[in-house]
C-alpha cells in the first residue's frame, strides 16, 4: 500500500489507517465488544493487506490490551498510536480532559502498560484542557519522548492557534480531527497550517459515522445502546437529509464501479498528501473493502461529481452535541 508519513520526520505509515475504537467498545456503534481472538485476527488481516498505522486510546475499553496482544509478535509491522486526556469515567455527553503534566505521565504509563509495549509511536493529547496551557501539557509529552517511552507527538481536535503554539513546544508529527465528505471544517483553516508546519492529518470517521458507507436506512438499524441515537446528525428531519445526500455519493460511486465508502476514502486520499484517513470497522470483509479504496484513481471529473453531489456545507446537523462540541477545536 502507498506510504505516507507523520509529519516531516516522522514514521512511514500507510495511506490507509486503521481505528481500532470499534474492537473495544460496545456501546458507541455495536450492541456488543468483540472477543480477544475476532479482534487479533482482525489487527492480524489489516496488517497483512498492508495497514501498519493502528490508532487506539485509553477510552476505548480494552482495545489498547487487545491491541497489543495482536502485536505480541508483529510490533516491529505496525506503527502504534494512542491517545489520553479524555477522563475515563466522565459522562459520554460531556467528556472531562485532563491535560495536566500528572496525567500525561500517569496515562503514558498505562497505556504502556496495557499494550504491553516499551514505546508507544505517537501520542495524542485526545482533547486540549481549556483549564491548562498548552505548552504545559506538550511540555511534559516531550519529557515522555526524551525518556523514550514515545516517539512522536500529536493532537486531536486542536484549533489552528493551538497547533501552532504546541509545535513551538515540541515537533507536531500528526494532529486527528474529524474530515469526510460529510466534515469538511479542516479545510477551512487547519489543513493550511498544518501544511505549512510539515503536520499529517489523520482523518477519524472518514466514512461519516457510517452514512458514506451506506451502512444503514434508517435507525432501527442501529442497536438499541447505539451512541449515534444521540447524535445530531442522526435526528429526524437532519437524519433524512444526510442519508439523501449519502445516496447521492452511492450513485457516483456505482457510475465508477466502487463502493461508496472507497469513494470517499479515495477521495480523502486524493485530496491532500498530509491526510492518511483511519476508517474502524469490526468485520474483515468491510476491512478488505476499505483496504482497496488507496488503488483507487479519482479524475477530475470524479472530483467535480462529487464536488456538485456532496457540496461542502450541504450536511444537516452538528458533528456532536453541544456539550461534547465544545471539547472541539480548543
Amino acid at each position: 500500500m502507498e506510504q505516507r508519513r507523520l509529519g516531516k520526520n516522522g514514521c512511514a505509515v500507510s495511506a490507509i489507517g486503521f481505528g481500532c475504537m470499534s474492537i473495544g467498545i460496545a456501546d458507541v456503534y455495536t450492541s456488543s465488544a468483540q472477543d480477544d481472538k475476532t479482534a487479533i485476527d482482525l489487527i492480524h488481516r489489516a496488517i497483512d493487506l498492508g495497514i501498519n498505522f493502528l490508532d487506539t486510546a485509553n477510552i476505548y475499553g480494552d482495545s489498547e490490551v487487545k491491541v497489543g496482544r495482536a502485536l505480541k509478535d508483529r510490533r516491529e509491522q505496525a506503527v502504534l498510536a494512542t491517545k489520553f486526556g479524555i477522563v475515563v469515567d466522565s459522562p459520554r455527553q460531556e467528556r472531562g480532559v485532563d491535560g495536566t503534566p500528572e496525567n500525561v505521565f500517569r496515562s503514558c504509563d498505562q497505556s504502556l502498560q496495557r499494550l504491553d509495549v516499551d514505546q508507544i509511536d505517537l501520542y495524542y493529547l485526545h482533547r486540549v484542557d481549556p483549564n491548562v496551557r498548552i505548552e504545559e501539557t506538550v511540555g511534559a509529552m516531550a519529557e515522555l519522548v526524551r525518556a523514550g517511552k514515545v516517539r512522536h507527538l500529536g493532537l486531536s481536535e486542536a484549533s489552528p492557534e493551538t497547533v501552532r503554539r504546541a509545535h513551538k513546544v515540541h515537533p507536531i508529527a500528526a494532529v486527528q480531527t474529524e474530515y469526510s465528505l460529510f466534515s469538511r471544517e479542516p479545510e477551512d483553516r487547519l489543513l493550511q497550517v498544518l501544511h505549512e508546519l510539515g503536520i499529517a492529518l489523520v482523518a477519524y470517521s472518514p466514512l461519516g459515522r457510517g452514512f458514506l458507507g451506506g451502512r444503514f436506512r434508517s435507525l432501527d438499524e442501529l442497536a438499541p445502546d447505539d451512541w449515534r441515537r444521540s447524535n445530531p446528525r442522526f435526528q429526524g428531519e437532519e437524519f433524512a437529509i444526510n442519508l439523501a445526500i449519502a445516496d447521492r455519493l452511492r450513485e457516483v460511486a456505482k457510475e465508477k464501479d466502487c463502493t461508496a465508502a472507497q469513494l470517499a476514502l479515495a477521495w480523502l486520499l486524493q485530496r491532500h498528501q498530509e491526510v492518511i484517513p483511519i476508517p474502524g470497522t469490526s468485520n474483515i470483509a468491510r476491512l478488505e473493502e476499505n483496504a482497496r479504496a488507496a488503488d483507487l484513481v479519482l479524475t477530475d471529473r470524479d472530483l467535480s461529481r462529487l464536488e456538485m453531489a456532496l457540496p461542502k456545507g450541504s450536511v444537516a446537523g452538528e458533528r456532536y452535541a453541544p456539550a461534547m462540541m465544545k471539547t472541539v477545536n480548543g
